[in-house]
This record gives C-alpha cells, sequence and structure tokens, in this order.
C-alpha cells in the first residue's frame, strides 16, 4: 500500500495536472480565458518577429508558439510561465542557423530537448546555480544590445546579412545613406507609441486612497488592456496602412513581411538529415555543424525559465527537476511541429500573471488563438511592415538590459562586476555561447581565489602569566591551492620572532585534504629543526582524520585556549622545552595538560 501511495505521489508531482483539475471550476475556467486570450493578443506579433530574428519564415514563429503550451498545461509547476518562442531563443537560433537552412532549427529544437531531457533524470538542475547573478547580467544586457542592434536593419529599411553584433553595426555604417525613410518613421512613430502605452497601464483614474467606483474601474481595465494588447494594436494598425495602400493600387512605401504560409505545420519527426547546396548532409555532421550550441541553447533556456518560475513562485519553492523536465518535453513535442528553440517568455509571463491566470490551462486557450491565425489569419500577415515587427522587438528588449543593478553591485561587492563588464563584452565582440562560458569561468575562479589566497590575521598575544605568543589565523579551509601560501606566510612569521611560540587558530579551516596535509608536515619539520615550538588550536574533527590518514607525525593540537595558556604559561620557560629530547615530543594525539606536567616531572 505504501509503495502504491509513494508511485502516486511521483506521478501528480511529476504530472501536476491531476492534483489541481479536481478542483477546477467555471471561476478559475473563465479568468484562464481571458489570460489566455490577452497573451495570445501579445504573442502572434511577437512570434512572427522573432521568427525574423531567428532567420526563419514568419509562420516559424507561429509554429513555435502553441505545441509547448498544450505541453506545459499539463506537466508545468507554474500557473502564469507563457512558454514560446522568445527574443534569446531566436537571436541563439540565427547564430546557429545563419547560412544553413530551417531544419537545423527544428532539430536543435530537438536536441536542446534531449540535453533538457537528461539533466531533468540526472538531477543536473543544480548547474544552473553555477551561472551566477553578475554573470546572468552580463549575459542578457549584452543579447539584449545585439538583438535591438540586429533590428537596426528593418528599422532602417536596409537589406544586408550580417553575423555577430560587431558585422551587424559595420553593416549598418556602411549602408545608412540607403536608409528608407518611410521605414524609419514608422519605426520611431512605433516606438514611440509602444512606450507611452506600456506607460498607459500605470495611469490612476481615482486619487491614492480613494476606493475606485464602478466606471473608473472599468476605465483602469480598459487602459491596462489596450497597456497589454499594445504590440498587437501596432501591428494591425501598421497592416491596415500597408494594406489600405495596396488596396488603392499603389505600391507600399514600407518594406512589408510578405506571404506566410497558411495553415498547420506538417507532422513528423525532426529532420536528421538535410539537403543543402545539392549534398545530403547526415545526423553526425548537422550536429557537428551545430557545435556547443546542442548544450549552450538548452541550458541557456532552463537558466531563464527556472529565473522565471522563482519570480512568479511568490515565495513557493520552485522545482528545477520538473521545470527541466517539462521544458523538455515541450521542446522535443515542439520539433514534430516545426518549431525553433523555446523556452518561458518573461514578458509574456508578466501579461499572463496580471490578467489573473489561475492554473497553467490558460496556456490552451493562448495555443488555441495561434492555432486559429495559423489556419485563417495568415493572408493578412503578409501586409505586415517588417518596421513594425522592429519596433515591437526593440521595445520587448530595451528594458531587458539591466544597468540598474551596476549601482548596487558597486557597493557591495565590486569584483562582481568584472564578471558581469567581462560577460557583457566578449557576448558582444565573441558570440553569446563564448561569452557566457568566459564569463562563468571568471566567476568560478573569483569563487575559488580566496580558498588560494586566504585571508590570514597575524596577531601577538599574551598569556595571563604576561608569556608573549604568536596566534596566526588562516581566513579558509586547508586546501591545495592554499597550503603554500599559508605555509609561506607562516613561516615568514616564525622566522620574524625564533624565541616565540606560534599558534595556528583552526577555527576558519572546516577542511583539508591530502596535499594540505604533506604541506603542514613539512612545515612542522621546518619548525622542529629550528626548536621553534607549534600548536593547532582546536582543529575540527575532520581536518584530523584527513592528517591521521597522511600519517602526519608530530602534530600538537589543543582543544581550548585555557588548555594553551596552561601550557605555553608552564613553568618551564621556552629554552628549557627546547631542550627536551626528541623522543619526548609528542606523538599525534591531542596534548592534555596533564600530560605535559607527567612528562616535565620525568624530566626534573
Amino acid at each position: 500500500m505504501d509503495a502504491k501511495m509513494q508511485i502516486g505521489r511521483v506521478i501528480q508531482k511529476r504530472i501536476p495536472i491531476i492534483g489541481w483539475a479536481k478542483n477546477y471550476n467555471s471561476e478559475k475556467a473563465l479568468s484562464d480565458l481571458i489570460a489566455g486570450i490577452t497573451v495570445g493578443l501579445t504573442v502572434m506579433p511577437q512570434a512572427l518577429a522573432y521568427a525574423t530574428l531567428a532567420g526563419l519564415e514568419p509562420q516559424y514563429g507561429l509554429y513555435s508558439a502553441f505545441a509547448g503550451t498544450f505541453v506545459y498545461a499539463i506537466f508545468g509547476s507554474c500557473k502564469d510561465i507563457a512558454i514560446g518562442p522568445t527574443a534569446l531563443m531566436a537571436l541563439m537560433t540565427y547564430q546557429q542557423i545563419v547560412n544553413k537552412n530551417t531544419d537545423y532549427a527544428i532539430l536543435l529544437c530537438f536536441l536542446s530537448g534531449i540535453v533538457q531531457l537528461f539533466m531533468a533524470v540526472l538531477n543536473l538542475g543544480v548547474l544552473i546555480d553555477f551561472i551566477s547573478i553578475p554573470v546572468t547580467v552580463g549575459f542578457t544586457s549584452a543579447t539584449s544590445v545585439i538583438i535591438a542592434a540586429s533590428q537596426f536593419k528593418g528599422m532602417l529599411g536596409l537589406k544586408f546579412t550580417s553575423s555577430g553584433f560587431l558585422d551587424t553595426m559595420s553593416k549598418v555604417y556602411k549602408n545608412i545613406h540607403e536608409t528608407r525613410y518611410q521605414d524609419l518613421t514608422m519605426s520611431l512613430i512605433c516606438i514611440t507609441v509602444l512606450l507611452a502605452l506600456r506607460k498607459l497601464k500605470d495611469v490612476r483614474v481615482s486619487p491614492i486612497g480613494v476606493k475606485q467606483t464602478k466606471n473608473q474601474r472599468y476605465i483602469s481595465k480598459a487602459l491596462w488592456l489596450i497597456s497589454t494588447a499594445r504590440n498587437a494594436l501596432i501591428v494591425i494598425v501598421c497592416s491596415v496602412v500597408a494594406y489600405l495602400y495596396e488596396a488603392s493600387g499603389s505600391a507600399s512605401p514600407f518594406i512589408l513581411t510578405g506571404n506566410v504560409k497558411q495553415g498547420l505545420p506538417p507532422l513528423g519527426l525532426p529532420p536528421f538529415s538535410t539537403n543543402m547546396n545539392n549534398r545530403t548532409i547526415g545526423f553526425t555532421e548537422m550536429v557537428a555543424d551545430l557545435g556547443g550550441s546542442v548544450v549552450m541553447v538548452p541550458v541557456i533556456a532552463v537558466l531563464g525559465n527556472v529565473a522565471i518560475a522563482k519570480a512568479f513562485a511568490s515565495g513557493n519553492c520552485v522545482d528545477a527537476t520538473q521545470e527541466l523536465f517539462t521544458l523538455a518535453l515541450c521542446n522535443i513535442f515542439g520539433s514534430f511541429f516545426c518549431s525553433m528553440p523555446i523556452t518561458g517568455s518573461f514578458s509574456r509571463s508578466a501579461v499572463n500573471h496580471a490578467s489573473g491566470v489561475r492554473t497553467p490551462i490558460g496556456g490552451l486557450y493562448t495555443g488555441f488563438m495561434v492555432l486559429l491565425a495559423l489556419s485563417f489569419l495568415t493572408p493578412y500577415f503578409a501586409f505586415i511592415p517588417k518596421a513594425a515587427l522592429a519596433a515591437v522587438i526593440i521595445c520587448a528588449v530595451i528594458f531587458m538590459i539591466e544597468y540598474e543593478v551596476i549601482r548596487p553591485m558597486w557597493r557591495s561587492s565590486r569584483k562582481e562586476l568584472i564578471p558581469t563588464f567581462a560577460t557583457f563584452i566578449l557576448c558582444l565582440t565573441m558570440g553569446v555561447e563564448l561569452g557566457i562560458v568566459i564569463g562563468v569561468g571568471i566567476n568560478i575562479v573569483l569563487l575559488l581565489y580566496p580558498s588560494a589566497r586566504p585571508s590570514i590575521i597575524v596577531e601577538k598575544m599574551n598569556t595571563r602569566n604576561g608569556i608573549e605568543y604568536i596566534l596566526v589565523t588562516p581566513g579558509n579551509s586547508l586546501y591545495f591551492p592554499a597550503v603554500d601560501f599559508i605555509k609561506t606566510n607562516i613561516d615568514k612569521v616564525a622566522l620574524d620572532s625564533k624565541h616565540q611560540t606560534v599558534v595556528v587558530d583552526c577555527k576558519f579551516i572546516l577542511g583539508a585534504d591530502f596535499t594540505a596535509a604533506k604541506g603542514i608536515a613539512a612545515m612542522i619539520q621546518e619548525f622542529s629543526s629550528r626548536k621553534q615550538l607549534l600548536y593547532f588550536l582546536n582543529p575540527r574533527e575532520e581536518v584530523l582524520n584527513v592528517f591521521r590518514g597522511a600519517s602526519l607525525e608530530d602534530f600538537r593540537h589543543i582543544n581550548s585556549i585555557t588548555d594553551l595558556e596552561k601550557l605555553i604559561g608552564d613553568e618551564f620557560s621556552s629554552e628549557q622545552i627546547r631542550l627536551l629530547p626528541e623522543n619526548e615530543l609528542p606523538e599525534l594525539r591531542e596534548i592534555s595538560y596533564c600530560d605535559l606536567n607527567h612528562r616535565k616531572k620525568s624530566v626534573a
């Protein structure tokens, strides 16, 4: 019976809909419907724009926007997350498929899901913890700049192909004289209106502290809805303007999206081979062409998804493994419908949350809206100006540039600005994958540096009897990167005061290793050769076990400051202690006051 209950709990944990579906009611269904439709109005123009950003035909953005929502409704653990194409995934996809065909993007989606599933099975979600906030800030800010720069082409009405931030900016500069002022004007107007509508939801229709009337609540809701659906409104208005030009018999003055393939995507296995440049490329070669992105893309997707889940968890714990598992299924299932890599969208998740979503079922309504659009609205998508889509993307990503964290980081921990700026600059100049890898590497080096170069406090102390000794306090664990540094500093202190006892306070030494034990053995031998006393104060049992295992002899340790003062303050002078024969030196065991007192009587 217990086994059945345990299996049931595991199944409910991995398929959360089983747990909350029994309490689902019409009130929750209505809230989910409103939120799902609202997110649908947001995702459609974004999906078209992100497909263009990824170097794909516009319909692939819509293909990527529905399959994941159905999967997340069943397996997702956070009601607010809106799964689908994002600017970051689009950018990373573009960098991998540039000069390649669409099959590479679909295969990348499938492989991302497989890698995420592998990570979930092995509970490797902990690896995400190695990507710190400073690295994440540098990475997201850099990708935001790269994405915004990539839209200058559509904003200015230019035609060229580029790869990377520097190449894009160089070609924008070279082709700036070919700017189409109709597209530029539309982009600037769209950006201005989008920024204004973004603030519309914050407009108060009643004074602070005064209860709103019924009409005022309706007005507030209307303002919020207009603000939330601003992307769709802008795209619709601009498309109508372009359509009116076409209907009047005049050629549109704007560069348009062009035909969007109508109908649902074909259902089938992801492409494990492809034809390009009149030759067939096999699965192995395709994976080799994708390179490190096969690992980097899924890891970045999980990083974003878990971050969003934590942001909307309202203090509840987030099951990173479940999010990994769900995101893996979203990408694997999506690849059967020609999807590019997907993850949670922060902007759409915020819209979902603000719309009052109650369960992940809200994503179903969003998915159905996308399917309806693919079935009936695609002929009208051809009239969407690229300048309008560029404005939508730019306004979506500029607020991802996290410049506001620089000041508090400067005040609290300035060294963490190093991985932040390094990641930011390297992502811009060398590519986002290499940038984040080097950024993580720099962060790990900063993390390990204190272990290699711990702080060492040296104090001259006196016992209650006025006998002076030197107290050395290392500030970190005793592992191999630090042992030579600690040994050198203790030796320097000891050589400056050869007649005084040296005591190493082990209160901050939480662990040690074999290399450190051998280094300490060499240091003890040096102290013994010059007849200078060396004691270790209150070492932990874990440290003693390492030293015992390394057969370290002559390791003298005291368990308390009281015993230490008794030992140092003994009636024997330091010269008398130095004259003790070698066979009287204590073995590897705790030195107690009684032991030493017995030995002194024997000598006397």
